[in-house]
């Protein structure tokens, strides 16, 4: 199903649901459920994730938990490549290499297989939302940490005012709808 051009950023916005001091106070959370439940809004954003990274010859897609899961198996699909998981520590049955990082309101770690990424593999990271891009910097560490490249990160949403952008390095940050 082709949708992106039938559902414009402005179309896809009015999808979300922005809820305030969530998940604590000064914080307006962007809520993607909504979106993912209409059809058309979801395969409008699988469409235009894939169709800006379709053209970079992406190897692997990585998701990071969980929302990077529902977003970046179906793009992975869509282009036609693998698709790796960035878990929560401890949800990984085999060996695995990690990375601390920080978040807007606390701190976390991200584990992915150590067999998961080759050297020389082009990969892009998809997840939900970039805000200030703790979350995407350490998933482009435990990618280099592999001896691979981040190509792009492509995110549903944006937060431009926190700058994420500037903690992913040289990959290309590709965003559908921003904030």
């Amino acid at each position: 199903m082709k949708n992106a051009n039938i559902m414009n950023e402005d179309a896809l916005k009015a999808t979300i649901r922005s809820i305030p001091d969530y998940p604590q106070k000064g914080i307006l959370f962007r809520d993607i459920t909504t979106l993912l439940k209409d059809k058309d809004a979801y395969c409008a954003l699988i469409d235009a994730i894939a169709d800006k990274l379709r053209p970079l010859n992406i190897d692997i897609v990585i998701g990071p938990e969980a929302r990077g899961f529902v977003i970046g198996s179906a793009v992975a699909y869509a282009i036609g490549a693998g698709f790796v998981l960035a878990r929560k520590p401890g949800k990984l049955p085999c060996d695995v290499i990690s990375v601390d990082y920080g978040l807007e309101y606390g701190s976390d770690c991200l584990e992915i297989h150590k067999d998961a990424i080759r050297p020389g593999m082009r990969v892009a990271i998809v997840d939900d939302l970039l805000a200030t891009g703790g979350t995407a910097a350490a998933v482009v560490k435990l990618v280099q940490d592999m001896g691979a490249e981040v190509v792009a990160a492509a995110f549903a949403i944006e937060l431009e005012e926190l700058n994420g952008k500037s903690m992913l390095g040289t990959a290309e940050v590709l965003s559908v709808m921003k904030y």
